[in-house]
């Protein structure tokens, strides 16, 4: 069904939220779908193949500034429509909006949080020279874009608890098929189970055999896949959702084609399991204590556990990433590695959580589960997190 521009936001609590925040309002800015923020926020239909602008005051009406041959998807737009053609009418539209204004966009300064850094440096040159004091959009995009509806919500437990179970009856199967089976084999396997269970996924998940399992983003090739070998680790790192514009559920597992796993093996997991838990316990003790929870905080617990068991140089990520409509998505990141994000865990918000450790030329270990912050606290799904490594008998 298709819903009417800003249909999903609260026009009222956000002009409270900028108010509080002293800003004049929110210019959301899209072109060529380039700002995800934009794109979930304004549920306009179609594509913005022109420069669109959309006002959101602290005060009054929002107004919408349009290119004339896309009106159409503006038709129901609670608010004033500013059509222009020419870049001179665009230019004078927009400053007559933002002159004088303190006005919030999806900018990030010197690049620190790339998943806020939506809107192009030109665009943020032309605001200024418009008279307009931009600063960063992150508190806005954290309470009203990042947020699960009650919906996804619902559609990404349903999926958490499907994956969770192709993931272990997987793993399960194939630990004990050493030189029987590929990665590519297994994933396409696990691309069949996920469609039969009614779900839908945008790409395909990584399978990994030891070595290739020290490589994060390893992608099994449809030739030449490696083949199971006994006593190797098996990642399984899968997600899907129960439609493609809803929240997915995103995990991985782990597995070992052995009866009994190499000390090495077991310690690394079990470190990068600890690392996992102890970022969920840091969170709820943090809540509880009425502590401001930011993303780089938590990186931070789980990369202290691994400097503890003598890892951390082998994890090369962050902990884990924002979860909205985008897998990877525009609130706030687990992360004081990559980058430091200082945002605010705040209720509705979800993410993944998944460290690891990667031995180049021998074996990685990931370990990743999702958490969403309810009313009532932090929600971790699947229900049942892996404890223990499954192997072969």
């Amino acid at each position: 069904m298709t819903m009417r521009p800003l249909e999903t936001l609260d026009l009222d609590r956000l002009a409270k939220t900028l108010r509080d925040l002293k800003l004049d309002g929110w210019l959301l800015f899209d072109f060529h779908g380039i700002n995800p923020v934009a794109k979930r926020l304004l549920a306009i239909p179609g594509l913005a193949t022109r420069r669109l602008f959309v006002w959101l005051p602290a005060v009054g009406k929002p107004v919408a500034v349009v290119h004339k041959i896309e009106l159409q998807g503006l038709k129901d737009f609670p608010g004033e429509v500013r059509p222009y053609a020419a870049w001179q009418d665009l230019h004078a539209a927009v400053g007559a909006l933002v002159k004088g204004k303190r006005v919030a966009v999806e900018y990030s300064p010197n690049d620190a949080v790339p998943y806020l850094d939506r809107v192009p440096a030109g665009v943020i040159e032309l605001l200024r020279t418009l008279g307009a004091t931009v600063v960063s959009s992150s508190p806005l995009v954290s309470r009203f874009a990042a947020v699960w509806s009650p919906t996804e919500l619902a559609d990404h437990r349903k999926a958490a608890e499907i994956l969770a179970d192709i993931a272990r009856g997987t793993l399960k199967e194939v630990v004990g098929r050493a030189g029987q089976v590929s990665e590519y084999q297994v994933q396409q396997e696990v691309l069949e189970k996920i469609e039969r269970a009614g779900l839908v996924t945008r790409d395909p998940p990584i399978v990994a055999f030891g070595a290739n399992a020290a490589l994060p983003h390893y992608e099994p090739p449809r030739e030449g896949s490696a083949r199971l070998e006994r006593d190797q680790v098996v990642l399984l790192d899968l997600w899907a959702g129960c439609s493609l514009n809803t929240v997915f559920a995103d995990q991985t597992w782990m597995g070992f084609s052995g009866p009994t796993p190499r000390t090495e093996v077991t310690r690394v997991w079990e470190a990068v399991r600890d690392a996992r838990d102890k970022v969920v316990l840091r969170l709820r003790q943090g809540l509880a204590a009425g502590e401001r929870v930011a993303g780089r905080d938590l990186d931070t617990a789980a990369r202290s556990l691994l400097r503890e068991r003598g890892y951390v140089d082998a994890f090369v990520h962050r902990t884990g990433h924002s979860i909205d409509i985008d897998l990877h998505g525009s609130g706030p990141h687990l992360d004081s590695f990559e980058t430091d994000d200082d945002r605010e865990l705040v209720t509705g918000v979800g993410f993944s959580v998944e460290p690891g450790v990667y031995l180049t030329g021998r074996f990685g270990v990931r370990s990743e589960i999702n958490v969403t912050l309810l009313e009532t606290g932090p929600e971790v799904t699947p229900r049942v997190p892996q404890r223990d490594l499954i192997l072969s008998s």
